[in-house]
């Protein structure tokens, strides 16, 4: 990863990884509140489920544009406002701890940004600490939030680098990412081996 320690300490990556690395959005893309993107989102949905034919007078299917609009963007996507990035607090090394930290099997579950279907698996994180170190809850945080974004695994892994390097303030930062794309096994190649 190209890049190198601010003058704080922190990483600083360069420009073109930068853009590289961050979830394409648009200017606007905070112009609109949750409920008006909600609203948005239902109106667009039911528009979807028309064109498929399905009978939207159903009692089983009269109130699914509304709870899609409102898992989007309260649940599934809730990682692509700033708002819900989560707090992270770092406490002093006062042990001199200077071998590496691992934290295994932390859950994965994101959405492919080219077909909207879940992948799904594990996450392993390791560091190196300098002179701080982080409770182990807040970097399952910190995968979660970039998890809830319309995702590619690679960015994804590099997203949870990054973030990590620059509370820390550290370059000695690995996460390794295993997943199950439901984009591979549902469609196209149709791909399930990866399942058993």
């Amino acid at each position: 990863m190209v890049g190198n320690l601010n003058n704080s300490g922190l990483y600083k990556s360069d420009e073109k990884e930068q853009r590289n690395i961050n979830t394409p959005l648009r200017s606007d893309a905070f112009n609109l509140n949750e409920e008006e993107k909600m609203k948005k989102i239902e109106a667009s949905f039911k528009d979807i489920m028309d064109v498929l034919g399905l009978d939207l007078k159903d009692d089983s299917l009269q109130d699914t544009p509304k709870r899609v609009a409102k898992m989007f963007v309260k649940e599934i996507f809730s990682g692509l406002n700033p708002a819900n990035k989560p707090s992270v607090s770092v406490f002093a090394n006062t042990y001199g701890y200077k071998d590496m930290l691992i934290e295994k099997d932390i859950l994965v579950q994101s959405s492919c940004e080219h077909h909207f279907l879940p992948f799904f698996g594990k996450a392993h994180v390791a560091y190196i600490p300098n002179d701080n170190v982080i409770g182990l809850s807040k970097i399952n945080r910190i995968v979660d939030y970039y998890c809830r974004r319309p995702q590619v695994q690679e960015r994804l892994t590099l997203q949870i680098a990054q973030e990590l390097k620059q509370v820390l303030g550290t370059e000695d930062v690995a996460v390794y990412i295993e997943s199950k794309h439901m984009c591979v096994a549902m469609r196209g190649i149709k791909d399930d081996q990866q399942f058993y």
